[in-house]
């Protein structure tokens, strides 16, 4: 790639509420799905990075755990996460549901906002279901909090002023290096990767029954003979009557996620997958910092 000499690159924080689209932001913008997406609540666990590579810059963006009032010792983990990365970039998106009323989470947010230096700017997401005065009743609420350096309302699921998103990074960042590889879209190991789609497959297809009492983990992963790539991965949860529930009856559920997470899974490797899952209780694991640690949730 023939780089501009003018080139610019920088860090991007993107911060919010659980469930208002971060994740489907950045998938949208990198157009590559690295980060989870579902519509519950806290599904991003870890800080992810993400790569957007052009001619003219290089964006880093931090997908962080959205913050909300930790109930857990996995819940302090990740509201620790995203405070963090607000003092690593160039630049903060706050991502706001347009849809509903700003809140305590919100203000929350907002007030940790008031200790950063570098320029924040307000996205509205979900405009695709807003009426041009709630659309602009939303941004005077959130205006009223805090000076931002500018408002780019868009819809992330129908890909709708991305762009926009985009040119105002690229006038915000300094000049500078490009971090890191162009073809380079993440630095999650591709275990991590694969154990993200698994648990997502399990929050789209359990809705409210199995939360987020679970964790997935890949305990082997290796290439056969035959070239397909053999994937073990162990799916915790806190109650036998969970794991119950993710198994299905005859097994059927199981069967089930299996088959959608190897579609992703195959595409990510870009190989055919036997996918063999397991499921087992680990009982108040979120709770738990050995267990925490071991599925890779460290500070």
């Amino acid at each position: 790639m023939n780089k501009n000499e003018h080139f610019k690159s920088g860090f991007v924080a993107v911060v919010g509420r659980p469930n208002v689209g971060k994740s489907t932001l950045i998938n949208a913008l990198i157009g590559d799905k690295i980060a989870i997406v579902s519509d519950k609540a806290q599904t991003t666990r870890n800080r992810i990075i993400c790569v957007y590579t052009d001619e003219a810059k290089q964006i880093v963006f931090m997908d962080t755990p959205g913050v909300h009032k930790p109930k857990h010792k996995l819940g302090e983990f990740m509201v620790d996460a995203a405070i963090e990365s607000l003092k690593e970039t160039e630049a903060v998106l706050f991502v706001v549901a347009g849809n509903e009323k700003r809140g305590p989470g919100d203000n929350f947010i907002i007030e940790q906002l008031k200790r950063v230096k570098v320029p924040v700017f307000l996205v509205v997401n979900k405009i695709d279901t807003l009426k041009k005065e709630e659309l602009l009743e939303a941004i005077v609420s959130y205006q009223d909090a805090y000076p931002f350096a500018g408002v780019i309302p868009i819809s992330a699921k129908d890909k709708e002023n991305l762009n926009e998103v985009l040119n105002v990074l690229e006038e915000t960042l300094p000049e500078g290096p490009q971090y890191f590889p162009e073809d380079m879209i993440t630095d999650q190991p591709e275990r991590l990767i694969i154990s993200d789609i698994v648990r997502e497959k399990i929050l789209l297809a359990t809705r409210d029954e199995i939360p987020h009492a679970i964790a997935v983990d890949v305990d082997e992963m290796k290439t056969r003979d035959d070239g397909t790539t053999y994937i073990r991965a162990t799916i915790y949860c806190e109650r036998d009557s969970q794991k119950g529930i993710i198994i299905g009856k005859k097994g059927a559920l199981l069967k089930q996620l299996g088959a959608e997470a190897r579609v992703d899974i195959q595409k990510l490797l870009a190989t055919k997958v036997y996918l063999d899952l397991w499921v087992k209780v680990k009982k108040d694991w979120r709770n738990k910092s050995g267990m925490l640690s071991e599925l890779g949730y460290r500070k």
